[in-house]
């Protein structure tokens, strides 16, 4: 595009996008720790941990803002930040899960025919809801 003067430019190119979320309220520029969401329904404010994705209806904020976060009167605010909690799976989660593969593992000596009505498939070795444990096509 040109114009009297010359071609146009951006002040900010427009094939770089930064990686990082920014805190919504105007005039910050720190990086996003927090989702804010607000259920009208039941005049709450909900501020949680930074959303996976950037939401129309959410708003990102920074530590700072998501400290001295207030709701209008009449309003609550529930935070589901911990700042102790890890942000990754800890030892526990992935301990509850080689513990629950270890127990749906073990033979629970069903009779045939004792699925349910449904067929049951000759390498299945266990079933706890939704999980099934099969058999090593090599065994």
């Amino acid at each position: 595009m040109e114009s009297r003067r010359g071609p146009l430019k951006s002040a900010v190119p427009s094939n770089v996008v930064s990686p990082v979320r920014r805190c919504s309220r105007t005039a910050c520029g720190r990086p996003a720790v927090a989702t804010l969401t607000y259920v009208y329904a039941d005049s709450t404010a909900v501020l949680g941990p930074l959303a996976t994705y950037a939401e129309p209806h959410c708003y990102d904020l920074c530590a700072e803002h998501s400290e001295r976060l207030t709701a209008p009167r009449g309003w609550e605010v529930v935070r589901l930040l911990d700042g102790s909690a890890p942000a990754r799976p800890s030892g526990d989660d992935l301990e509850a899960l080689a513990n629950a593969v270890r127990e749906a593992a073990r033979p629970q000596g069903r009779a045939a025919g004792a699925g349910g009505g449904r067929a049951i498939d000759p390498m299945e070795v266990a079933r706890r809801g939704h999980l099934r444990v099969l058999r090593s096509p090599d065994n």
